[in-house]
């Protein structure tokens, strides 16, 4: 047991975005479903829109609880939120061809296309923050 809290101390940071990562999925997931089956909107539409709401409670939640940055000013702030939302726009992007291929040529279910879709979104995501964001 003693060994388990040593890796949790030491890799604290990557348990957090792992937490943080499923949070975010779960947004992403439930927002496209709300937005696609409860309400019915166009699939590709639904999913831009889950795509966003994931995009600022990540970057919110990253920020904060995963990476711990403390900008030290307004402009290194907004610098911050300009990488992130434009290197989760590449990973947004892959989501929607994802999505599309999925949906409109191997006839997936709507659903359970978005839900294969992210677990590559998820390690895509990580890296970006990782090695440009929030070094």
């Amino acid at each position: 047991m003693n060994w388990l809290k040593k890796i949790f101390i030491k890799d604290q940071e990557i348990f957090k975005y792992i937490l943080f990562g499923v949070l975010t999925t779960v947004v992403n997931i439930a927002v496209f479903f709300l937005f696609d089956t409860v309400l019915n909107f166009s699939y590709i539409i639904a999913n831009a829109i889950s795509i966003i709401a994931a995009i600022l409670f990540a970057f919110f939640t990253n920020k904060k609880y995963v990476f711990k940055a403390k900008s030290q000013s307004w402009k290194l702030a907004f610098k911050e939120f300009y990488l992130f939302v434009g290197l989760r726009s590449v990973s947004g992007l892959f989501d929607m061809l994802s999505m599309w291929m999925l949906v409109d040529f191997m006839n997936l279910e709507t659903n359970l296309s978005k839900i294969l879709t992210q677990f590559i979104i998820v390690v895509l995501n990580y890296i970006f923050s990782k090695l440009y964001i929030f070094r």
